[in-house]
């Protein structure tokens, strides 16, 4: 019906070829089937229900996909899923074939782990795969391509390379837009990328965004798509990384979160996050007499010289005050338990505490929301704390917190196996804001453990022993 007229039905009328009349109203009065295309993604399927421990052996697997569509629909049309027949006997050998095959490939991609040819069990990147509802080839991916030397410039490509991205469409047209764009990125492509290739323009985009390049309406809507998947397979990756114990990389990887929700390169000046802020206002302030490098100094400026050094509209600077309102002022404190008797192979426990700066009128709903414009969602602040060892590269301890405003946060890691005086350092790192990240140098001394002389000493002894 039309709206504020109060009709109560409308009427719909389809002017068409003759020929075709009669093909649409069989599609309007008569039941159209639905084929199910489980089989196609199963792997995923099948995962998450072993990691969640619903399905516990290949039996388990069988019986999950007689529950579904796909089970139902064998019999109904044998010619469109590849069957025989459609005896108990045929369908009965179609799904435990099919759950073989798809138990096999995820054994391989080191999903599940398969024991004693029946029961089953996850495996770590089974794990980040459910636990982030990522493709497992994409998880397999950057366990197969990442190392601890992995800078930005592959980890991006590794990034774009994941089977999400699969699907982002490549119109006809758009191939020589992206080679145009393809000449203005910091990091030239691959030698023989092809325009063509989806993972291609997933690279492009995310270079495009970083850069703040202008891009055509559909590009702009496909760079959102990318956008969307980029924050939950960046948390994996920084997942599979700490997994091997790289600390560098799954640094790169943080910071790079921090450049997707900013839409900024790592290397670009902080002050350049604020709202209409240009290169020519971050130079004046660089210029400046007092030193104006981090939004902490900008919120500290009188306001006639932040007027005269911004320039903006009231409207303009209202927004500023709301970006710097948002950012997060953190103080953190650490300390580690008996710090003094720490011994190779020891259980180390560190306790940080961390308290955020808000304004008493400030709205608790609000805290840790994130000022994004360039991002397409809705943010909220994430954190990760780190223990590693620069000089050795080695993550020793890892964890991903939300913070209101205060939190207490133990943390757990052992301590190398070898004795002598350590430089370790926490990190403090956001997800969403450059310049708040937050590094704590300190010592640890680690003495050589008793039990690794005694169990020399106890060898020692039964070696006498045995030749009395």
């Amino acid at each position: 019906g039309r709206p504020l007229i109060g009709d109560e039905a409308g009427k719909c009328v389809i002017f068409c070829h003759s020929p075709k009349k009669e093909h649409l109203k069989r599609l309007l009065y008569e039941p159209l089937p639905i084929e199910s295309h489980l089989d196609h993604f199963l792997h995923d399927h099948l995962n998450a229900e072993v990691v969640t421990k619903t399905i516990e052996n290949k039996q388990d697997a069988v019986d999950y996909v007689t529950w579904t569509l796909y089970y139902r629909r064998l019999a109904h049309n044998p010619n469109y899923y590849n069957l025989q027949g459609v005896t108990h006997r045929h369908l009965s050998d179609h799904l435990s074939e099919l759950v073989e095959n798809v138990v096999n490939d995820l054994e391989e991609s080191r999903a599940v782990a398969v024991e004693s040819d029946v029961g089953l069990s996850a495996l770590n990147l089974g794990m980040i795969a459910a636990y982030y509802y990522i493709a497992y080839t994409t998880v397999e991916l950057f366990a197969s391509s990442l190392t601890e030397k992995t800078k930005l410039k592959g980890l991006l490509e590794i990034l774009t390379a994941s089977s999400e991205y699969d699907m982002l469409p490549v119109r006809q047209y758009e191939e020589r837009s992206l080679q145009a764009l393809s000449t203005h990125l910091p990091q030239k492509l691959a030698d023989g990328a092809k325009f063509s290739d989806p993972h291609t323009k997933a690279l492009i985009l995310l270079q495009a965004h970083f850069s703040r390049q202008a891009l055509s309406l559909d590009l702009a809507a496909d760079r959102n798509v990318v956008l969307g998947s980029a924050l939950k397979l960046l948390q994996a990756l920084v997942d599979v990384i700490s997994s091997n114990g790289w600390l560098k990389p799954a640094l790169v990887a943080m910071e790079s979160s921090q450049m997707v929700v900013q839409g900024l390169w790592d290397r670009d000046h902080p002050l350049m996050q604020l709202p209409h802020f240009s290169k020519a206002i971050v130079d004046r302030c660089q210029a400046h007499e007092e030193e104006i490098d981090t939004v902490f100094d900008i919120m500290g400026l009188e306001d006639d010289v932040r007027d005269s050094l911004l320039q903006l509209s009231p409207a303009q600077m209202a927004d500023v005050a709301h970006f710097c309102n948002n950012y997060p002022n953190i103080d953190l404190e650490y300390d580690v338990a008996d710090a003094d008797e720490v011994e190779t192979g020891d259980a180390v426990q560190m306790t940080v505490t961390l308290e955020r700066e808000v304004d008493e009128d400030m709205d608790a709903s609000t805290i840790g929301q994130v000022s994004a414009p360039r991002y397409p969602k809705p943010k909220v602040e994430g954190w990760w704390l780190v223990v590693g060892d620069v000089k050795r590269n080695s993550l020793l301890c890892i964890k991903r917190i939300a913070l209101q405003k205060s939190a207490k946060v133990k943390l757990d890691f052992v301590a190398p196996d070898e004795a002598g005086d350590y430089k370790l350092t926490l990190y403090f790192m956001c997800d969403s804001y450059l310049g708040c990240d937050q590094e704590y140098e300190f010592d640890l001394s680690v003495a050589q453990g008793d039990s690794d002389e005694e169990e020399d000493s106890e060898d020692g002894d039964s070696d006498g022993m045995e030749e009395d």
